[in-house]
């Protein structure tokens, strides 16, 4: 039986806008900007990566922006969503923070 995977170094998803996905990272969840490299399988299409200061392991996000991506449908393998953890402390500034930016906010027990 295989090992299984104990940990990601990072995630890939698509953005339909290049902007907005910089902007909501960087300035909504206050992610560094890491870098920005060219697809290599499309070199039209900018890779943007997003973490923390130090570009740690299991912090990076990565997005291909592509104009007028449509969603995609799960599949096998796939992600369905991602989470980031904060302090129980930080929950009210981090939800007043993401209400403040137009994002739907909602406490689960």
């Amino acid at each position: 039986m295989p090992k299984p995977i104990v940990g990601l170094h990072h995630v890939t998803a698509i953005a339909s806008d290049p902007q907005r996905n910089l902007d909501f990272y960087t300035e909504v969840l206050g992610l560094r900007f890491v870098k920005a490299t060219i697809n290599f399988d499309d070199p039209g299409t900018y890779h943007f990566y997003f973490g923390d200061d130090a570009g740690s392991p299991g912090t990076i996000l990565t997005f291909f922006p592509w104009h007028h991506a449509t969603r995609g449908s799960l599949g096998v393998g796939e992600t369905s969503a991602t989470a980031f953890s904060v302090p129980h402390q930080s929950l009210e500034f981090w939800e007043k923070r993401l209400l403040g930016a137009g994002v739907p906010v909602e406490r689960k027990a």
